[in-house]
C-alpha cells in the first residue's frame, strides 16, 4: 500500500513538473492541513500561519524539480515549511538564541515526564514556553526531528537543542505544577 501511495504521489509530482496547476491543487490539497499545523505551531498565529504556508507551496513548487525522492514528499515539504516558519520568526526579531551558558538540567525519562495530564494542559503549558524552547520541544517532539537536525536548523549545537528540550520540559512542569 505504502508502495502504492507513493506512485500515486510521484505522478501526481510528475505532472506538477509538466507545470499542471491541476496536479500542484491536489498536492497542496494532499499536503495543506498538516503543513498548515507545523506552521501553527511554529509561529502561533493562523493568518501568519496560512501566509507562510502559501509561501511554502510556492517555493516547493518552484523547487520541485530540486526534489530527488531520498525522503518522501512529506518531509521534504514539511522542511521547507519549517524553515519558511523560522524565517518568519527571525524577520520578527524573536530571540533563538543558543543557551549554552546555563547550568545543565537534568535529562529525564518522557513517559514519566508526562504522566496522565490531559493533551489540553500540555498544549497550553507549551503555548506559555519562552519562544526558543517552544520552537525546540515543538520540533522534537511535535514534527518528530532529532537534536542534531534542530541544530542545524535553529543554528545552535546539538548540546544546546537537548538543554533547551530538558528546560522546556522543566518549564511545562513548572506551570503545570507537576510534582516528579
Amino acid at each position: 500500500m505504502a508502495q502504492h501511495e507513493y506512485n500515486i504521489h510521484q505522478n501526481i509530482i510528475d505532472e506538477c513538473l509538466r507545470g499542471s496547476r491541476a496536479a500542484q491543487y491536489e498536492l497542496y490539497k494532499l499536503y495543506s492541513k498538516a503543513m498548515y499545523n507545523a506552521c501553527f505551531r511554529i509561529v502561533r498565529n493562523s493568518g501568519d500561519a496560512e501566509d507562510v504556508l502559501q509561501d511554502a507551496f510556492v517555493s516547493a513548487f518552484k523547487n520541485l524539480k530540486s526534489f530527488k525522492g531520498d525522503s518522501s514528499f512529506g518531509a521534504w515539504l514539511k522542511r521547507i515549511v519549517i524553515n519558511k516558519s523560522l524565517n518568519f520568526l527571525k524577520k520578527r526579531s524573536i530571540d533563538v538564541t543558543p543557551m549554552d551558558e546555563l547550568p545543565e538540567v537534568k535529562e529525564e525519562n518522557e513517559e514519566t515526564f508526562y504522566g496522565d495530564l490531559s493533551v489540553e494542559r500540555i498544549k497550553d503549558a507549551v503555548e506559555k514556553l519562552p519562544e526558543g524552547y517552544r520552537l525546540v520541544f515543538s520540533l522534537y517532539l511535535l514534527e518528530g526531528y532529532d537534536h542534531g537536525e534542530i541544530g542545524e536548523i535553529l543554528g545552535i549545537s546539538e548540546s544546546t537543542s537537548k538543554s533547551q528540550f530538558n528546560r522546556s520540559k522543566k518549564k511545562i512542569r513548572e506551570l503545570l505544577q507537576v510534582n516528579g
